[in-house]
């Protein structure tokens, strides 16, 4: 295996603390998740959403191109939850959400699950975390604020 990319991220205070990228791009408050959200920063979970989500997408007009399709617009919307288990453990768990401008649904959950197929978190988690995929309308799906 040849890596194309590192990233190196230095954390300190663990989910109250702080993370910083080597080069200085990301760098930023951490704080633990809850309710209220009212704390500065964001939290391990979101940034794991986020990167999944990034990559799931890119994944997905991936395979639309392979596939011969044009896409006129696509958007993922990453829900991971952190969850207690029942011996007082924790485990994520993942729902990534598709919206595919101009596809029926069958056709955008084909192309949800090529994307499962290829994406690198999801390769990283299978068998691990519980992801499941749903495709939502275009016109009346919810986009996070």
């Amino acid at each position: 295996m040849a890596a194309i990319y590192t990233a190196v991220v230095t954390i300190e205070g663990g989910r109250e603390g702080h993370a910083r990228s080597s080069d200085g791009r990301l760098d930023l408050q951490l704080t633990a998740p809850k309710a209220d959200n009212a704390a500065p920063g964001t939290n391990p979970e979101q940034l794991f959403a986020a990167g999944y989500g990034a990559c799931f997408e890119s994944a997905l007009r991936s395979c639309a191109r392979r596939a011969g399709q044009t896409l006129s617009g696509t958007r993922i919307v990453a829900h991971v939850s952190l969850n207690k288990l029942e011996n007082n453990s924790y485990a994520l768990s993942v729902e990534l959400h598709g919206q595919v401008e101009g596809l029926q649904p069958a056709q955008a959950m084909e192309l949800m699950e090529a994307a499962h197929q290829l994406c690198p978190y999801s390769v990283a988690t299978r068998g691990n975390v519980d992801v499941q995929l749903f495709v939502d309308d275009w016109a009346s799906a919810t986009v996070a604020a």
